[in-house]
């Protein structure tokens, strides 16, 4: 991974949470962060996570960048390394719906919507997914690493700081994602597992 990234987010509570991942551990790496207008396609979490990284690289700018024969000639300064986030939550009745476009979702249904989704239901299992991309560049094909959390959909508890994480309750918690668990990082395992695979390419 290049020394210097652009992690493209508008989410400063995002931001907070992959600074402090790629800070520990002994091999420091330079995020700025840059929020990009990204259309998203219709797929799989995989898809969407790997066109929208792909678009990304393009759009970055950077003046640090590491690859310059990949900077688009168009414009000197637009292109470079950079790094994308994608969360998915699966419900396991609806066969992994609403998966990527649970922002969609929650902005129409909120918290108590997506419970209503699962009433008539037995089953209140779901999963989330933490899908980072990263990419050298424009031209370069991105790498995905993916980390899956299991567990069920409950009414919302805690301030919905990230959004969906105040109705998912990892299995054998008792918490959901919002309520402390000691330290943010502790509770959101499925990106810090995701983060050190990345930090390691």
């Amino acid at each position: 991974m290049a020394a210097n990234i652009i992690f493209v987010t508008g989410n400063a509570n995002k931001l907070k949470e992959v600074k402090a991942i790629l800070s520990d551990g002994g091999n420091p790496i330079k995020i700025d962060s840059r929020s990009l207008d990204i259309p998203e396609i219709q797929g799989s979490t995989q898809e969407v996570a790997m066109a929208k990284c792909q678009k990304a690289a393009e759009l970055v700018r950077s003046c640090r960048c590491r690859y310059p024969s990949q900077i688009n000639p168009a414009n000197p300064q637009l292109g470079g390394p950079c790094v994308t986030e994608d969360t998915a939550l699966c419900f396991a009745a609806l066969n992994g719906l609403p998966g990527p476009y649970i922002k969609y979702f929650l902005a129409e249904l909120g918290h108590t919507g997506l419970n209503a989704l699962l009433a008539g239901f037995d089953t209140k299992a779901a999963w989330a997914l933490c899908t980072f991309a990263y990419s050298a560049g424009p031209g370069s094909e991105p790498i995905l690493f993916e980390g899956r959390t299991d567990g069920s959909i409950v009414p919302a508890r805690g301030p919905g700081v990230f959004g969906w994480d105040a109705v998912f309750e990892p299995t054998g918690t008792g918490l959901t994602y919002v309520l402390p668990l000691g330290s943010m990082l502790q509770y959101h395992e499925y990106r810090l597992a995701d983060m050190r695979r990345c930090q390691q390419n």
